[in-house]
């Protein structure tokens, strides 16, 4: 069963001056996913964040969230919240203070609400000292602690593993799925690719300001083609013969690689790759790992931003 949309976007146009932010985009993004927002520096994802927060207006193009369409007065969405360019606290309060005066500020005045909100982003034991010694993933979080006051149906949020620690962004990440388990919709902006993979079904990838992808993530790896697996075994020499009669693979040289490192890198197809372990297996060789050299999603993003991954050098042998 198709679930509901909250947010449709169709030709969304934005410039500033003479520089155009956003070139007829369209986004679509439906209650219960976490879609993801991904693009080199000044590709546009600030300013289509920001148009979803209310905090500007496109100059052409149709955008509805949660069913309204958005008028051309700046003003928040209702069910809407979030942050670009990290949250707006104020330093001189405490973490509890400066949620009981955002939530004064919203019409709500619910110390249980508060003490919850600070709960869901593990700030508890920090909830009565001063934010301006906070961290940057700390700030963060208390961010994402403002956003979560008003129950959003929709949470936009940027960059916001930005500054976690392993167990900062264990937090972040389970406030994110548990809303969108509950039926929010969640967009998000990141570089980290990692974070994409483990939190987002689909992702936007955006590059000069248009969309030059979109959809799932799987779909998004799929299309990178040959990609170098760095592959240690138990004897690599052996490994190298194995690797250089299977077809569809090069042999490569990593530039990172040590003369004791003992790995061997390889290039091709999923297929061929397969097709190797099933070969050294068969030849006695124990594999020890394989891996990508650049993980698939982050190599699909650099292909399709026009950043390629330095290449690695063929191997001579």
């Amino acid at each position: 069963m198709r679930r509901s949309r909250v947010v449709r976007a169709r030709g969304i146009t934005k410039s500033f001056g003479d520089v155009v932010a956003l070139d007829g985009v369209d986004l679509e993004v439906e209650a219960g996913q976490v879609h993801g927002l991904v693009g080199p520096n000044g590709a546009g994802k600030t300013t289509l964040l920001g148009l979803l927060l209310g905090l500007a207006v496109a100059d052409r193009g149709r955008l509805e969230i949660l069913g309204a369409p958005v008028g051309r007065t700046l003003a928040v969405p209702d069910g809407v919240a979030g942050f670009v360019d990290g949250p707006g606290l104020y330093p001189s309060l405490t973490a509890r203070q400066n949620l009981t005066a955002l939530a004064r500020l919203r019409g709500h005045d619910s110390a249980a609400g508060v003490g919850e909100a600070l709960e869901q982003v593990g700030l508890t034991d920090v909830a009565d000292d001063r934010v301006r010694g906070f961290s940057l993933g700390m700030r963060q979080r208390l961010g994402l602690a403002a956003a979560l006051l008003t129950r959003p149906r929709l949470l936009v949020i940027d960059e916001p593993a930005n500054g976690l620690d392993p167990a900062g962004k264990r937090h972040v990440h389970r406030v994110i799925t548990g809303l969108a388990a509950d039926g929010a919709a969640v967009v998000m902006s990141s570089h980290r690719m990692d974070d994409l993979a483990a939190l987002c079904p689909e992702v936007t990838v955006l590059a000069t300001g248009r969309v030059v992808f979109s959809g799932p993530v799987g779909k998004l790896a799929a299309e990178v083609g040959d990609l170098d697996h760095r592959l240690l075994t138990a004897d690599p020499p052996a490994a190298r013969e194995v690797a250089s009669r299977t077809p569809g693979l090069r042999v490569v040289r990593d530039p990172q690689a040590g003369p004791d490192d003992g790995a061997l890198v390889v290039r091709g197809p999923v297929q061929a790759l397969d097709d190797l372990v099933v070969r050294l297996v068969e030849a006695g060789v124990a594999v020890r790992g394989l891996a990508p050299v650049v993980p698939p999603l982050e190599a699909a993003f650099l292909a399709l931003t026009g950043t390629e991954p330095r290449e690695t050098e063929e191997d001579p042998r």
